[in-house]
């Protein structure tokens, strides 16, 4: 017996080295989730990892760049060999890209973004939908950011991206209703102090912002409280 909500939930925190992702898997494996970490750095993972394990948590690191042709496959396969079912998928990875007029967008750094904001994101779901289907209590909830739906001069990469992702979110969460268990939840974490905030805003003082911790107990909470399939959240602060 244990009373900690997510005990026996497994849990794929995506970009989990650092930031948000970091705090978000530190936040489910506190409230007793098995939390698997991806990211491109395999030393952040190890440091989150560590963390987790100091705090009495369960974790297992998976380095990866998701946009990298069959990464996720194989992540999929690997986790699917060894645990059968996803039970939380948390798609917190992206990049910024450069903030630039939208005339003067570089296409090969376009053609970034939308691999990794928008193809490896699909990608993530496409392989992990079986592992979704077979919980009995699955849940996606992905990270988002104001521009989505607010679009901001010099932003227009980077908030395209994220305003197809969030379209691409919902509909998987339409197709599901009625045949599958999953809901998904859209989180706009506000004004975080993070790596990519301090590139967007290099003139902000980070100790004004609220910091990752707070975003990654946000999250933890939505899964333990649960919510309405297509849900949209703004972590105040």
């Amino acid at each position: 017996m244990t009373d900690l909500p997510l005990h026996d939930r497994l849990a794929l925190v995506t970009g989990a080295s650092r930031g948000i992702g970091a705090a978000t898997a530190e936040a489910l494996a506190a409230a007793g989730a098995h939390v698997i970490l991806t990211a491109r750095t395999a030393g952040g993972l190890e440091e989150v990892e560590e963390r987790i394990f100091a705090a009495g948590g369960n974790a297992t690191i998976a380095p990866l760049d998701i946009g990298e042709s069959g990464g996720v496959a194989k992540l999929a396969s690997a986790i699917g060999g060894r645990w059968g079912a996803l039970d939380i998928l948390v798609l917190n990875a992206a990049t910024l890209g450069t903030l630039t007029p939208v005339s003067a967008i570089d296409p090969k750094e376009l053609a970034n973004l939308l691999t990794l904001n928008i193809s490896a994101q699909q990608a993530l779901i496409a392989a992990f939908d079986p592992m979704l289907r077979m919980s009995a209590q699955a849940r996606l909830v992905m990270l988002t950011s104001s521009v989505a739906t607010r679009p901001r001069a010099y932003w227009g990469g980077y908030a395209a991206t994220k305003a197809a992702l969030e379209t691409l979110v919902l509909t998987y969460a339409d197709e599901m209703t009625g045949i599958s268990s999953l809901r998904c939840a859209i989180v706009d974490p506000g004004a975080t102090a993070t790596k990519m905030r301090a590139r967007a805003f290099p003139g902000e003082d980070p100790a004004t912002l609220k910091p990752p911790a707070v975003v990654g107990a946000a999250i933890a909470r939505l899964l333990v409280d649960d919510f309405e399939n297509g849900a949209r959240v703004r972590v105040g602060g």
